[in-house]
This record gives structure tokens, C-alpha cells and sequence, in this order.
């Protein structure tokens, strides 16, 4: 029976049981972290052989000959720009590698606008009155702790239909020259997992900006995070931009953080060779180059980008159990009751949970008190404020799966609690 199909009596005898239920769960102790969406131990094991690839037996060189351990190469070395050439499907004179953080190179972009423009002759960033961004939500808190962090005023906007609002992201772009960006998760999107439309792909690469320094943040952080063996595509945006002459308007990023060791991945940024040539200009004075070691230890140890994709096999047989147990859970516990929706996803690190408006909060806190810590509710709209207070982000792949299905369990009763006490407030 649906949640809010039931009298007020029926009601209230279901939230006194779901009660003694979460206080069970209380009295069990359990400490879990789920705030965030982290490769579990097994999943960082699986890269265990890349600390053994590099040493004074194997060499220190790269395929040009260049001594890794040394100065230089600047903009990565050939294998790991092709690495990533072929991970995003362009050529490797478009990308720069850096550090192992696809997020430090996100604000190092917006920084370097920020300081110098984005171009030769372009004006600065900081030097306008006020700048702002569009952030479609919900999203990934880290980008909009960017903009926060650079006083940039951040403007929602939602999805429709599963797609990002392109009406209204055209709308305000074409009539605001202070929008100098957006954010895009563009496949597997964090939190909602969903991937752009062929459509949504072309209309982006077709926007027409007022702002001449308006640039697409094209975070492509789960392109090669597939769960199952009929994954989602994603049309190629340099490609579509090439074609219409608006190249220079978009930056990519992709890391290995998800793939290898999250906290000694590789990261790179993809743009046109023009807007490469600026940033390795501006990054010749902030470094002489990154960790090429680092470098040639993931391309001897994943042999190429073919070997990379084996070895997201291995992660996906890891993690795709574990949605199951979310999902499993979500559509026997909440799904008859009537009380929340998701989206399941073909790949990617979370679940998009929509609870009943006014009730995130609720649940995250419940979850917390019962051991279970989750991402803040909010966390996925800029300011931490979502206007609804409905959107939970689920993060599965960290966890033991019995300690997933728990937590689950938990989750559940909380959704259950949450959802029973707003119905009766209202029916008062």
C-alpha cells in the first residue's frame, strides 16, 4: 500500500513499528562512512602492481628516450597523452597531463582566468565587477566549492527529462556576458548518473555565449566507469564543437584517481591546441613539470589504453554488486510504499535518492544517529541549499557489502520514519 493511501491510524501504527525498528538499529553500534564516493581497498589492490613497474631493473625512461626522473616535459610525457587521447577520444596535442587530481586542474583553470583571462588579450576574471556560472543540479559539491571559493554567484539549473535544461542554459547564456562558465558532468553524472543526449551533446557545442571568455567545464571524471556490459555513449563534444568553429569554448577533464590509487592517479586537461599552447605558457612559470615517474608508472603497468579498460572490467565485478544492494533494497523497502524515486545507473560512483520534499535532512540525520554517515544533505546544490530538501546521494562502492546492506537497512527505515512523520504533520 502506498504511504499516503493509509488512514491516519494505519499510519501511525506503521511509524511506531518503523520506530522500533531504527532503535534496533541504534543499539547495534554501527560506525559507517559513506560521505563520499571512494574506491573500497580491494578496488585500490587491484593497481597494486603499478608500485613494482618502475625501477632501476625496468628503467626510468620513457618510449623517447627522456629520463623520467629528471626536469622537463611539461605538458606530460607521449604515453600518457596518448593514454588520455584515447580515453577522450582526441588528439594527444589537445591534452596536458598534470598531477594525479582532475579537480586541482578545475581550479587551476578557473585561477589562471582568473589571474591572466583565457586568453591572449582577454580580460581577467577577477577584474570584473561580478562574474557567474550555471550549475545544473543536482551536482558535484566539489565544483561549486570552486565558485564559492572565488566569490562566483552560482545559478541553478535542473534537469528535465533526464537532460540538463537546455532552453534555459541557452536562454541565459546568450543574455548574460557575466556567465563565464558552467559545469557539466556529462556521463554518469555525479550524483544522478545520467548521461548526455546526442542532442544535449550538440547543443552544447553549439551555445552561443554573450561572454566571449565563457568556457564549458567539461568534467568527464566516469567516461571509462562502466557497470555493465551495455554502457551508455557519450558524443564526442571536441568533435561537435570543431564543426560548428566553437573549439576554444570547451576544456575536458578526465582523471585516473578512480582507476589506479585515487589519491595517486593522473589527471589531464583536454582542449584545443590553442588553448593548450596559453595554458602550458602559464604553467611553464608555476612548474617545470609533473611527476613523470607517476606517469610511466600507469602506462607500463595498464599497457595502453586497452589495458585500461580491462581493468575497469575488474572494478565494475566489484562494484556493481554493491548497487545491486542499494537498488535491491530501494525498490522491495520504498518503491511499494510510494515514498522516493532514483535512477539506475549503467555506470559511474552513486544513487540519485529523491525523497519526499522536506525530508533529506531528516533521513541524513536519522542515518547518522544510527552510525551510518551519509554526503550532507544539499551537498549536491551550490550553497549547499536545495530548494526542495529532497536529493540524498548514495555512495555504494566503499563499504564491505555487509556492511552495504546494513546500511541499507537503515537508510530505508529512515526513508520510512521521515516519510510517515511528514504525512501525519500534514494530515494535523
Amino acid at each position: 500500500m502506498l504511504l499516503q493511501d493509509m488512514t491516519s491510524t494505519q499510519l501511525e501504527e506503521f511509524l511506531a513499528a518503523e520506530e522500533s525498528k531504527y532503535q534496533s538499529y541504534k543499539a547495534k553500534g554501527m560506525k559507517l562512512d559513506m560521505s563520499r564516493g571512494k574506491p573500497s581497498a580491494q578496488q585500490l589492490d587491484l593497481a597494486a602492481g603499478m608500485l613494482d613497474c618502475v625501477n632501476s631493473q625496468s628503467g626510468y625512461r620513457a618510449a623517447d628516450g627522456m629520463d623520467c626522473r629528471n626536469y622537463g616535459g611539461l605538458d606530460g610525457i607521449a604515453e600518457a597523452k596518448l593514454l588520455f587521447a584515447e580515453m577522450l577520444n582526441i588528439k594527444p596535442e589537445e591534452v596536458f597531463v598534470g598531477g594525479n587530481s582532475s579537480l586541482n586542474l578545475m581550479y587551476d583553470a578557473i585561477c589562471k582566468a582568473w589571474i591572466f583571462g583565457t586568453g591572449e588579450g582577454a580580460k581577467p576574471w577577477g577584474s570584473y565587477e561580478k562574474i557567474r556560472w550555471i550549475c545544473i543540479v543536482p551536482g558535484y559539491d566539489r565544483h561549486f566549492a570552486i565558485c564559492e571559493a572565488f566569490g562566483i554567484e552560482m545559478l541553478n539549473v535542473p534537469f528535465v527529462n533526464g537532460q540538463p535544461d537546455m532552453d534555459k542554459i541557452e536562454a541565459l547564456v546568450a543574455a548574460d556576458e557575466t556567465i563565464k562558465g558552467i559545469w557539466c558532468v556529462p556521463m554518469y553524472s555525479n550524483p544522478t548518473g545520467t548521461t548526455y543526449s546526442d542532442e544535449t551533446v550538440r547543443r552544447f557545442a553549439a551555445l552561443k555565449p554573450a561572454a566571449k571568455d565563457f568556457r564549458i567545464f567539461w568534467d568527464n571524471a566516469y567516461c571509462v566507469h562502466h557497470l555493465t556490459d551495455t554502457p551508455d555513449s557519450l558524443l564526442n563534444i571536441m568533435d561537435e564543437c570543431k564543426a560548428v568553429g566553437s573549439e576554444d569554448m570547451v576544456y575536458l577533464f578526465a582523471s585516473t584517481s578512480k582507476v589506479t590509487f585515487a589519491g595517486a592517479g593522473l589527471a589531464a586537461t583536454a582542449a584545443s591546441e590553442k588553448n593548450i599552447a596559453y595554458l602550458k605558457k602559464l604553467s611553464a612559470v608555476q612548474t617545470i613539470g609533473f611527476d613523470k615517474l607517476n606517469q610511466l608508472r600507469h602506462v607500463r603497468f595498464l599497457g595502453g589504453y586497452a589495458g585500461l579498460v580491462k581493468q575497469m572490467k575488474k572494478h565494475a565485478a566489484m562494484i556493481a554488486p554493491k548497487f545491486e544492494v542499494v537498488l535491491s533494497a530501494l525498490d522491495k523497502e520504498i518503491a511499494p510504499l510510494g515514498i522516493g524515486s532514483w535512477h539506475k545507473p549503467n555506470g559511474g560512483y552513486f544513487i540519485s535518492f529523491d525523497a519526499p520534499n522536506g525530508c533529506a535532512k531528516e533521513i541524513v540525520q536519522l542515518c547518522k544517529e544510527a552510525g551510518v554517515v551519509m554526503t550532507p544533505a544539499g551537498a549536491s546544490f551550490p550553497y549547499g541549499k536545495d530548494p526542495q530538501d529532497s536529493n540524498i546521494r548514495i555512495a555504494p562502492t566503499f563499504p564491505t557489502i555487509p556492511e552495504l546492506e546494513a546500511a541499507t537497512e537503515i537508510f530505508c527505515c529512515a526513508v520510512r520514519l521521515a516519510a510517515a512523520k511528514k504525512l501525519l504533520a500534514e494530515r494535523k
